[in-house]
């Protein structure tokens, strides 16, 4: 049961950033997604290590005002390892929508470690690299 748990966790990550159809973006889920504390990376030329919060309040932001709208990301590969309470994810995914009036597309690469909690499967960190 455990890989059907982590794909569904994986697609609530995803699922928390589309606001289609007028839907607002649900990011304030990743603060029940992510333990306290996980740590996120963004690598390349703005490579950042930041907290779920600092993670969280820009594409709040971005995703409810209106600069990016119709947008949606979705996994399309992945590798799943689990080992006993502890599981790493490695994928591809999409990305698409409407930014400051422009088609927005790209992609990248995700990599997420997650951990068994009392309250289930968590986030405990997660990294990607965005393809130019």
């Amino acid at each position: 049961m455990s890989k059907n748990e982590i794909d569904q966790l994986t697609a609530e990550f995803y699922g928390a950033f589309d606001n289609r159809g007028g839907r607002t973006a649900d990011v304030d889920r990743l603060r029940r997604l992510i333990i306290p504390g996980g740590v996120i990376v963004v690598t390349g030329a703005k490579f950042t290590v930041c907290t779920v919060e600092e993670f969280i309040a820009p594409r709040e932001r971005l995703l409810s005002e209106g600069r990016l709208v119709e947008f949606f990301e979705w996994e399309t590969v992945e590798r799943t390892d689990i080992a006993g309470d502890i599981a790493s994810r490695f994928g591809e995914y999409r990305k698409s929508g409407t930014l400051d009036g422009e088609p927005y597309e790209g992609g990248g690469s995700k990599t997420f470690q997650f951990v068994r909690t009392p309250e289930g499967w968590r986030i405990a960190a997660f990294s990607w690299y965005e393809q130019p």
